[in-house]
């Protein structure tokens, strides 16, 4: 085993939690993990030494999950897979009530501020490495991570109702 595949490696339990955030299915998310982690190996030649595998990784993860939404919103495809998305849990039962409502809070968001939440909020990158990850540029990071995090709070203390921009002519 190299260098470079311990290195790959030590990220796939953070690709994984990602993954499994991005899709709350188990296996889309081990689907996901495995379709990186594929196209990491073999476009490793671009990968630039010395830079953040992390993030490289995390880039190539939400490239390929944004290929399989535009490919599956194309096809019109229902997916089978009826699974709960399970949460490890505490053991006391408002924990699991609670992770249960940020879960179903996180699933309404859409999925560009979701991205952002989980890239800065549980996978700590700096906001310039989540720009990176998601190819856009630091303000707009900034801009929806204040949206997502107003909405979250919002859909959690039972405000469901959030004021959306309005089109004025």
């Amino acid at each position: 085993m190299t260098d470079y595949d311990r290195q790959i490696e030590q990220q796939i339990p953070r690709l994984r939690r990602y993954a499994r955030a991005l899709t709350g299915e188990r296996s889309a998310a081990d689907d996901l993990v495995q379709d990186t982690l594929e196209r990491a190996w073999n476009k490793f030649h671009l990968w630039r030494r010395g830079s953040d595998l992390r993030a490289w990784l995390f880039t190539i993860m939400h490239n390929v999950f944004v290929n399989q939404v535009r490919s599956r919103s194309r096809q019109n495809a229902e997916s089978l897979d009826h699974e709960a998305y399970s949460v490890a849990v505490r053991e006391t039962q408002s924990d699991a009530l609670e992770i249960r409502d940020l879960d179903t809070a996180l699933r309404r968001l859409p999925d560009e501020q979701r991205e952002v939440l989980l890239l800065v909020g549980l996978e700590q990158l700096a906001y310039g490495e989540a720009a990176r990850v998601l190819g856009i540029p630091i303000g707009t990071v900034m801009s929806r991570l204040s949206r997502g995090r107003a909405r979250l709070h919002a859909l959690l203390s039972g405000g469901g109702a959030i004021s959306s921009l309005k089109v004025v002519k």
